[in-house]
């Protein structure tokens, strides 16, 4: 229901891990009396959203998880995902003790909001708005809202990346998850939908236009003004595919497709980018493990490694696709060898929390070798909260 008090039970809840369900073992029987005995019941599937919340929610106090950024709002999206499945009230307090740290009674923030990634947790204030109808979060909302209107912009009206000297200019794959999918949910919680709907559609297609190349893979980034040291002289193109910049683009395209209108003049074109980008990623999937390299298009040469946050993303993005009709339906086949393959990924440690390796941490605009020489991290929030993204998805598949 909108608008859902929260329960003043939610204020006070323990912290507690949670191990991966283990499967029971069957007692075997004697051979000449198998007729006797009913047939044993398929083990329950291990909730592995829950596993892992409760081992974050163990890890770090609302507190201690970090500072306003978009990993943390990306894995507390993610869990409030898994609340609206579990209703476990522990979960959204969580997330509401997390936001509260940074709006204040009146419902200022103190953000400036001068580059996209510091916009992607405004999602989690209009979920707080949603659930808990309390107007200072959609005061705090309102002040990305508002700075949309002065935000600079590519001569085409895309957004850069940051409003900052080092980032003029410059539109970068991943910026489109950080405001989009914000932008969407703000429109539909507070009467805002005409503008949000064009205005992400737009951003969307202006990024696509500049980034997806002839063989359906966006590459990084593109600087309009060429002065980046990345970028090629003549197209102002990053040189390569990074996974998670695909990936962000790729969650924020199927979640905008979601979003706005079934005759939204936009909406051709971007499904036209999605089959381009989808029948790429089926050829890039590595066909020994279902993920996806960190340099997409490079899987042969003996450095590059699958990352597990945009194996993540892309699962996601397929799944999503053919459920809504933006993808042909073989690609349901795609999205779970690529889920398999994530799932690889996650095991229980010693302490019984859960552990998700072979995540990149934060990247920035570089070559081949950057990439590859960015660290692989285990528990890094990309990578959790691209998980639980995914999981949400395709559990019951």
């Amino acid at each position: 229901m909108r608008h859902r008090r929260l329960s003043t039970a939610l204020t006070a809840v323990a912290l507690t891990a949670v191990t991966l369900t283990a499967l029971p073992t069957a007692v075997p029987q004697p051979a000449e009396a198998a007729s006797e005995w009913p047939a044993p019941r398929p083990a329950a599937a291990p909730d592995r959203s829950l596993a892992v919340v409760d081992s974050t929610m163990a890890r770090y106090t609302p507190s201690a998880i970090g500072g306003w950024s978009y990993p943390v709002g990306l894995y507390l999206y993610g869990q409030y995902l898994t609340y609206r499945r579990t209703h476990d009230d522990r979960q959204l307090t969580y997330i509401k003790d997390y936001v509260d740290g940074f709006v204040k009674s009146d419902g200022s923030i103190d953000q400036a909001f001068n580059n996209l990634d510091s916009m992607q947790a405004g999602r989690l204030l209009v979920i707080l708005h949603h659930e808990t109808g309390d107007d200072r979060y959609r005061k705090a909302a309102g002040k990305i809202r508002d700075r949309l209107n002065t935000y600079p912009r590519t001569g085409d009206g895309g957004f850069w990346h940051a409003d900052t000297a080092g980032r003029a200019h410059q539109l970068w794959a991943d910026g489109v998850y950080m405001v989009n999918p914000f932008l969407v949910e703000y429109g539909k919680e507070f009467g805002d939908s005409v503008y949000a709907h064009d205005e992400a559609a737009k951003q969307l297609a202006v990024y696509g236009s500049h980034l997806q190349v002839a063989n359906g893979l966006l590459r990084h980034a593109y600087d309009e003004s060429r002065s980046a040291s990345w970028a090629d002289p003549e197209t102002g193109l990053a040189p390569e595919h990074w996974c998670r910049a695909v990936g962000w683009y790729s969650m924020a395209i199927t979640d905008v497709l979601d979003a706005i209108p079934a005759d939204h003049p936009r909406r051709p074109q971007l499904i036209g980018i999605v089959r381009k980008l989808a029948a790429d990623l089926e050829k890039y999937q590595d066909p020994a493990t279902g993920r996806w390299f960190q340099v997409i298009d490079k899987g042969g040469q003996s450095d590059n490694w699958t990352e597990t946050s945009c194996s993540s993303m892309f699962t996601y993005a397929l799944s999503r696709g053919v459920q809504h009709g933006y993808l042909h339906p073989h690609f349901k086949a795609v999205a779970r060898r690529g889920y398999q393959g994530v799932l690889a990924k996650l095991s229980t440690g010693a302490d019984g929390r859960t552990e998700l390796a072979d995540i990149s941490v934060g990247t920035n605009v570089g070559d081949y070798a950057y990439y590859i020489a960015r660290t692989r991290a285990t528990n890094d929030f990309h990578g959790l909260g691209a998980f639980l993204i995914m999981n949400e998805q395709l559990r019951g598949d």
